[in-house]
């Protein structure tokens, strides 16, 4: 949980994102598909995936204009070289190398953005040690 206020009241972890798609097929083929996450529920208008500790929900938008790509959601990874190299296998498009984005006391966060069919902007992160260069 996350730290209470004064008050004592504090938001749990986030649970879900929903995500909203214009066609719910094609995003299915690409989460369930492509990233390979394991598919949860779903309907006509909705479906959700599990990513760890955080659900992936699409839902079906009836007008596309509201179909807005939102910050990017990032998929933490062990090795970002081979899941980058799966995902691409898979029929991913990256739009930008392996990046190292920050420096912390014993490593480095490295990050590389792809998208899904929709636009929205996802990211595999990696966690790597000093020195690592992918």
């Amino acid at each position: 949980m996350i730290g209470a206020d004064e008050s004592g009241f504090r938001l749990g972890p986030v649970g879900q994102i929903v995500l909203g798609v214009a066609d719910l097929a094609r995003s299915e083929a690409f989460y369930g598909g492509v990233l390979g996450l394991r598919r949860l529920f779903g309907d006509e208008g909705q479906a959700g995936y599990d990513a760890g500790e955080i659900r992936i929900v699409l839902q079906v938008r009836a007008d596309h204009e509201t179909v807005r790509p939102g910050s990017p959601i990032h998929f933490r990874v062990y090795d970002i070289r081979r899941a980058r190299t799966e995902l691409e296998a898979r029929g991913a498009i990256f739009h930008e190398p392996i990046q190292m984005v920050a420096s912390f006391g014993g490593h480095d966060l490295w990050i590389t953005e792809f998208t899904d069919p929709e636009g929205h902007r996802l990211a595999l992160m990696m966690e790597g040690p000093k020195g690592f260069a992918p």
